[in-house]
């Protein structure tokens, strides 16, 4: 497999870094959490052997820089930079899109927005919390983050985000956020990724949970174009806050919600597994 091919795009306030392996149809991939481009290396070359896979680094994570690093970033703002990676690299022809956690967030935004430019959408875990009925309950957390975060620094705050995230038996969710300090029970290449995920974090943290977990999805568009969206969980995330929406949704459109392998981070855990049932939902 060689190596992938990199550009860059300037869109409205940033300049986007993506990379593009393989051939035939568009996969565009849009990470979650303080994750970029390279959080898909565990499964992006298997799935470049049926696609045109597109990866990259949303704007103000790793190499895709803002003009304004304190510009308040907004799901709509996220989805258009994905809209114009698809009108770049696929002109014309509908795409498929896959996003994890806040990039699930972004893609059923670009679902909504641009139905004509993706044929299926797969979106694993979107923290939509504002369409849970205990959607107040999540505000109030919000708010604590950010109020700790303000009066004692990235650490703590992050402690008090988790907690928000765990499962009602206690045991911590874990995210995107959560892989430097997992490192050592992860694979080589997510280890490695470490030191540039702690970089992005105070960025996740001040920046992308409070402008994403306060969206609300159009829900009547979803229902409309149902039939291109898959609705996806990790098998082991039942009771954790990240499921809830992703199983909410599934039930108001009357769809299947998929169990792929792992938690919220089975693409970083499970690479091999989560990459197989990615190909399955893709190809429904």
């Amino acid at each position: 497999m060689t190596g992938p091919t990199p550009g860059s795009l300037r869109v409205n306030g940033a300049t986007l870094h993506y990379e593009v392996r393989g051939q035939g149809p568009l996969l565009l991939l849009i990470p979650g959490g303080a994750g970029g481009a390279a959080a898909f290396d565990g499964i992006v070359d298997d799935l470049a052997a049926a696609y045109t896979v597109a990866t990259y680094d949303p704007r103000g994570m790793s190499r895709s820089t803002l003009d304004d690093p304190d510009a308040e970033q907004r799901v709509s703002e996220h989805a258009d930079d994905a809209f114009r990676l698809l009108e770049l690299l696929s002109p014309g022809e509908p795409a498929r899109v896959f996003g994890a956690s806040s990039g699930a967030i972004a893609a059923l935004h670009l679902l909504t927005a641009h139905p004509e430019r993706v044929v299926r959408v797969v979106a694993h875990e979107p923290p939509v919390v504002e369409v849970l009925p205990d959607a107040a309950e999540h505000r109030a957390l919000l708010a604590r983050v950010d109020e700790t975060f303000r009066a004692q620094g990235l650490m703590p705050a992050m402690a008090v985000f988790a907690a928000g995230l765990k499962k009602d038996s206690g045991k911590g969710a874990e995210g995107e956020e959560g892989e430097a300090s997992a490192g050592a029970e992860l694979p080589p290449q997510a280890a490695a990724r470490a030191e540039q995920t702690m970089a992005d974090l105070p960025y996740f943290l001040g920046r992308i949970v409070p402008g994403f977990m306060s969206y609300v999805p159009d829900l009547h568009r979803l229902e409309a174009l149902s039939d291109r969206l898959v609705l996806a969980c990790g098998q082991d995330s039942r009771g954790e806050l990240p499921y809830r929406p992703a199983a909410f949704l599934a039930e108001r459109l009357g769809t299947e919600l998929l169990h792929f392998p792992g938690g919220h981070v089975g693409l970083t855990t499970h690479p091999d597994e989560f990459g197989e049932s990615l190909r399955k939902a893709l190809s429904v």
